[in-house]
């Protein structure tokens, strides 16, 4: 949940916030390195944990994650390239590429580096298998049933395109024995959010899936969505209760195929987004008829879930001054941000109607510090309104380090030459 800013057990407190503000005279993204240190520990019942770095895929995140011993899943040549740049090895179980279609860079790029491939179609095997025969694959199974906090973060049943559906498993275990693959393991992976009954069905699912199609393997992975609590009012996720069912699952295919399973988790959120907050410098208030309007200077460009899926996060006033904002007197507002865009509004619900926040009056010059932003931040910004990226600092004991400075107009316009073509 929310950590309030005057909370000096965290990097993430006014005082370093607010001198981070002054030298950068606009947005930025920061994060705390304990926090993530303290999410991992969290998992380490499972045998291997496996960092989604699609939620923040800094290679300065990615080192560190790399030096507490968590491996990576890439979904992307780009992202690949990352994993490479922090230290991560092609060999081995260092990095999985995840994926539903292999574009042709992609399939020439994992057959080169010989990187294991969790394969989401029949197809993938069928490419893969051309080029590379013997390759190290999983099966990414969609057991028929999804969930979510929204249909867009839904990955499972008839409406996502996410993994193999799973009366076709034994179809794609043809391919794999034709063709001579090594399958490694199944992975499920249904949707954001925890619901501890849907998790019992996908745990069901995976056991019913293994003992009949007949397969071996190796290792069974749960996926990600573990939920992050983004309100006071949501619960903390219990770790030990998601790794004991999970676990169950694991012993009953053990048993089933005679030797040991490895267990992997697969998190993104759950392991970066408390870590991390976005700060934006108040350049205007106004009223709209009966509206009121605080103008920062962050847009979706920067943070784009609320806009996208209408996804809650705290915001708190920074003053100025240092001072406590609990002295200001409360005002009802909506806060957006500078975009050529109507739906450049932070405080919005999923169908895209505005809903005003209680926030602390503020004026320009103030600050607005929106929480748990470290993971679907800075990795889904974009360049909309031809806006830079911002900044992210990695606060780490006691230091604060740039890992990422702000882009310039002119990185932006370098992309863009005239070339004739012949073709």
């Amino acid at each position: 949940m929310p950590t309030p800013i005057t909370d000096p057990a965290t990097a993430l407190h006014q005082t370093q916030l607010l001198a981070l503000a002054q030298h950068y005279q606009g947005p930025f993204w920061a994060y705390d390195a304990q926090i993530i240190r303290q999410q991992i520990a969290k998992l380490r019942q499972f045998d291997v944990i496996r960092f989604a770095q699609k939620s923040c895929s800094n290679t300065h995140i990615l080192r560190l994650m790399r030096e507490e011993g968590v491996k990576v899943d890439s979904v992307s040549v780009g992202e690949l390239t990352r994993a490479l740049q922090a230290g991560y090895q092609p060999q081995g179980n260092d990095i999985v590429f995840t994926a539903d279609l292999l574009d042709r860079e992609g399939l020439a790029r994992v057959v080169e580096l010989n990187v294991t491939v969790n394969t989401g179609s029949i197809d993938m095997l069928k490419q893969l298998a051309a080029l590379s025969p013997g390759h190290r694959v999983w099966l990414r199974i969609n057991p028929g049933f999804g969930h979510g906090h929204s249909q867009k973060t839904n990955t499972g049943g008839e409406n996502s395109k996410h993994g193999i559906w799973y009366q076709q498993l034994p179809d794609a275990l043809a391919v794999i024995h034709q063709a001579g693959l090594q399958l490694e393991g199944l992975h499920m992976h249904i949707g954001s959010g925890v619901d501890y009954q849907h998790l019992q069905q996908v745990c069901d699912a995976m056991v019913e899936q293994v003992l009949t199609s007949g397969c071996d393997l190796q290792a069974i992975s749960a996926g990600g969505g573990l939920s992050t609590p983004y309100t006071f009012e949501e619960q903390e996720i219990d770790p030990a209760h998601y790794f004991s069912l999970w676990d169950q699952a694991r012993q009953r295919i053990a048993a089933h195929l005679g030797h040991r399973v490895t267990l992997e988790i697969e998190p993104g959120r759950f392991l970066v987004a408390q870590s991390g907050v976005l700060v934006s410098e108040v350049r205007g208030t106004k009223w709209m008829g009966n509206r009121h309007f605080t103008l920062v200077d962050a847009g979706f460009s920067d943070l784009m879930r609320p806009a996208m899926y209408g996804s809650y996060h705290h915001i708190s006033l920074m003053p100025a001054d240092g001072s406590d904002a609990s002295g200001r007197p409360p005002q009802q507002t909506l806060v957006a941000g500078p975009l050529c865009e109507s739906g450049d509004v932070f405080t919005q619900l999923a169908g895209g109607e505005v809903e005003p926040r209680d926030l602390p009056q503020s004026q320009v010059g103030d600050y607005l510090v929106f929480h748990d932003t470290g993971a679907y931040g800075a990795s889904m910004s974009s360049n909309y309104n031809s806006r830079p990226l911002i900044p992210e600092v990695l606060l780490d004991q006691g230091r604060a380090i740039e890992i990422r400075r702000r882009q310039t107009v002119d990185e932006l316009l370098a992309l863009e030459h005239a070339q004739p073509l012949n073709c």
